[in-house]
């Protein structure tokens, strides 16, 4: 049946060009866009996925502007510590030319000086954009990371650089005293030449130990004293007219004719005593006997309370006291300790992460730095025990000497005493050179922690940069279009837009036929 009234070719021909119309619409803003997804209206959930990405990507490019400058502010100071060290190198040179007594120290002083108002400067001007990494103290953050939960929760994640002091300040003191005063438990203890703990004046002699010659020797009676690598021997001449003093007169000749530094023997006030004195500052000289097989007895009996004398074996000990720090204990930042020498005393602060060993090099550089009259010092570390010791001697005796601990102090800086190397008198020279390897130590360790730091931000940087490049591709595949798919779909649908117009213009005449039977 015909109709004038309804062309069901017509709408037929009208939906499928509609359909064509649209179907050309969307390829042409793929081809535009180069989106396949442009909108939440193309794909709700992949867009927001891919949304959620884009906001990660940007946040990224953000994060490595963030480790360029920190990298950049890194490179300046490690460059700092590097320059730093290099002039302490230098300094350690003049202060090794300065160990001979015919050299004109003060023009070395000199030298030294303007070495030091140039560690000064380096370490002033080693910022960047305000930020310096060689004063301080304070831990720096850099932003390396943003890390996404499956929650969809984010966090930011940091690399955390230490900073390195290397300022020559002499820190704030605490006051807050440390519970329970310093006792072994906590931080260390004292101790003398005669093993006693908690002495309160420093002595003026060294130590002795006393050999005891007694008994009815007999004829080949062989006397050993082993001093420190030396060995003593004498073989007894009784029938020749050997007695106590006379064993005793010979082993002390043999021992005075080693020439031992400050190490001296001598008669005791009984028969047979024999008295081996001990001068030296710093070191000690283990003794032993061996007694004859037959005939007599040779003993070390102790004088002013030795500690580990024995009847056959022990130790002359130094002059020095020695501040002998506790392995267990814990140190914080801005403990303060405090050595006091007759009317002197002397601050060492501890930094964040310093061990008794800094604890022990900064009081020593503290003393060196201003120290009384007769007053000289030494780190010592025993490797059996791997505890530190500071070893103060007073060749004039008599003063007092104590340790005291508190807390909430300001660190002192890596570099503490620099400013006070002194190399005017023989003392002063043989100090700074101790000094000097101990700041020079600061300063590599300092350059070594930012390198680690640099290695540290640059494979972050390498491997955000890998992760930002990932997150994009994974959002072109995705939401971009398949061009070569768009350009082929898009002539197929020109030539059905074309084919379907035509079949609309042929339904639109259908009518016209019916005007032929009216004719």
């Amino acid at each position: 049946m015909s109709s004038i009234l309804t062309n069901n070719s017509a709408m037929v021909a009208l939906q499928t060009l509609k359909g064509i119309n649209k179907d050309l619409s969307d390829t042409q803003s793929m081809i535009s866009t180069g989106k396949s997804i442009a909108s939440a209206k193309d794909n709700a959930s992949v867009w927001a996925i891919s949304k959620v990405m884009e906001a990660d990507v940007k946040g990224f490019n953000g994060i490595q502007d963030s480790l360029s400058l920190g990298e950049s502010t890194l490179s300046v100071a490690a460059n700092a510590s590097e320059t730093v060290t290099d002039l302490l190198t230098d300094i350690k040179g003049k202060i090794v030319a300065a160990q001979e007594s015919n050299v004109d120290r003060e023009k070395i002083q000199t030298d030294i000086d303007a070495l030091t108002d140039q560690i000064k400067s380096v370490v002033g001007a080693a910022q960047f954009n305000g930020l310096n990494l060689v004063q301080g103290t304070e831990d720096v953050n850099i932003l390396s990371s943003l890390d996404r939960s499956s929650d969809g929760s984010v966090t930011a994640s940091d690399i955390k650089v230490s900073r390195q002091d290397l300022t020559t300040s002499a820190g704030v003191a605490g006051t807050t005293a440390l519970t329970g005063g310093v006792t072994a438990a906590n931080y260390g203890t004292i101790t003398d030449s005669t093993g006693a703990t908690a002495t309160t004046t420093t002595p003026a002699t060294g130590s002795t130990a006393q050999i005891d010659f007694a008994g009815t020797a007999a004829d080949g009676n062989v006397y050993t004293l082993n001093i420190e690598g030396y060995s003593v021997n004498y073989v007894a001449d009784v029938s020749g007219g050997d007695d106590d003093d006379a064993i005793r007169d010979a082993i002390k000749g043999q021992i005075n004719a080693l020439g031992i530094d400050g190490l001296t023997a001598t008669d005791g006030s009984g028969t047979g005593e024999l008295v081996i004195s001990n001068t030296n500052a710093f070191e000690d000289f283990d003794i032993s006997i061996v007694q004859p097989s037959s005939g007599g007895t040779m003993n070390i009996s102790a004088i002013n309370a030795e500690t580990g004398l024995t009847s056959t074996s022990g130790s002359i000990e130094q002059r020095a006291q020695t501040l002998d720090f506790d392995t267990s204990a814990g140190i914080s930042e801005g403990d303060t300790f405090k050595v006091t020498v007759g009317s002197s005393s002397f601050n060492y602060v501890a930094g964040k992460g310093e061990t008794m060993e800094d604890v022990a090099k900064g009081l020593k550089t503290a003393i060196d730095s201003n120290p009384p009259d007769g007053v000289t010092t030494k780190t010592m570390y025993d490797e059996a025990t791997g505890q530190w010791s500071l070893a103060v001697d007073d060749s004039t005796g008599g003063q007092a000497f104590s340790l005291a601990v508190t807390t909430g102090g300001e660190a002192s800086g890596g570099l503490f005493g620099l400013d006070n190397l002194d190399v005017s008198t023989n003392e002063g020279a043989s100090a700074a050179l101790d000094n000097i390897e101990t700041l020079i130590t600061n300063s590599i360790d300092a350059a070594a922690n930012f390198g680690s730091a640099q290695g540290r931000i640059e494979t972050q940087k390498d491997f955000i940069e890998g992760l930002t490049d990932a997150l994009k591709s994974g959002i072109g595949t995705m939401v971009d279009a398949d061009m070569e798919e768009a350009s082929a779909r898009l002539q197929a649908l020109q030539v059905q837009q074309q084919l379907g117009i035509q079949s609309l213009s042929i339904a639109n005449q259908a009518p016209q036929s019916i005007l032929s039977l009216f004719r």
